[in-house]
């Protein structure tokens, strides 16, 4: 059923081993606000709304792997400037027990890289921390990834900077600059905890489009309203709509 398409995560074989926050279907990460929601005339909710649904569970989720406490926007005792602090448990060195994940030597991206951006102001004019990624990801000849902030299940906390990344010749971690949410929290002092969703990615087909604009007429716009009208709910989904899988 699935022929060649499938998407490979792999990670430094000891970290692997421990079978930590696994990347898994984003099916598998449906809130619970949405799993009590009905769908019935009159009382029609996004439950019912199929491309909700299908964005909220297309590709895989990406957990963050350890616990990153945050205080952000807060001012700096030694040069008297808003700053942002992070720290994460120790991990001590053994052998070769390597892994991509953060430490206390974090890792960022300073804001002339997005000059002018909105993104900078979001996050108060602080620099674009990054939350590295213990996991490879690969797909077939011809297929690139996605990687968004998860789609209709976002943390209010952060956000990624979303990218397209080609998965089928890029060989390394890729790591994910994040975006606090100034625009709610003008300061925060949390922690992210390991195994919170935080990037969705989705692997998808590189082929060439073009655009074109036509004209459509009055009737067939109205012949196609009058049959979507023709049941009270569910219509797009016992009609028109196909299954994703994703596994």
């Amino acid at each position: 059923m699935f022929g060649s398409n499938i998407i490979t995560f792999t990670a430094q074989e000891d970290y692997c081993s421990l079978k930590e926050d696994y990347p898994t279907p984003a099916l598998l990460n449906v809130p619970d606000w949405f799993k009590k929601l009905t769908n019935v005339h009159p009382e029609v909710t996004a439950k019912g709304c199929m491309p909700f649904l299908d964005a909220m569970t297309a590709g895989y989720i990406l957990k963050i792997p350890i616990d990153i406490k945050i205080v952000h926007n807060v001012l700096n005792k030694e040069t008297n400037k808003p700053d942002s602090f992070f720290s994460v448990p120790e991990i001590p060195n053994v052998g070769d027990f390597k892994i991509n994940i953060n430490t206390n030597n974090y890792s960022h991206h300073p804001i002339k890289q997005l000059a002018g951006s909105p993104l900078i102001e979001k996050n108060k004019g602080l620099s674009f921390f990054k939350i590295l990624n213990p996991w490879t990801i690969t797909t077939p000849p011809g297929y690139s990834c996605l990687f968004v902030n998860l789609l209709n299940n976002y943390d209010d906390r952060f956000e990624i900077i979303s990218g397209i990344v080609d998965t089928d010749v890029y060989k390394q971690e890729i790591n994910f600059p994040v975006v606090f949410n100034g625009d709610k929290y003008p300061t925060l002092d949390t922690v992210l905890k390991k195994g919170t969703p935080y990037v969705q990615v989705i692997p998808f087909k590189r082929e060439k489009w073009k655009m074109k604009i036509e004209p459509r007429t009055s009737k067939s716009i109205y012949r196609n309203y009058i049959q979507h009208k023709l049941e009270m709910v569910d219509r797009y989904r016992k009609r028109l709509w196909y299954k994703k899988l994703w596994k």
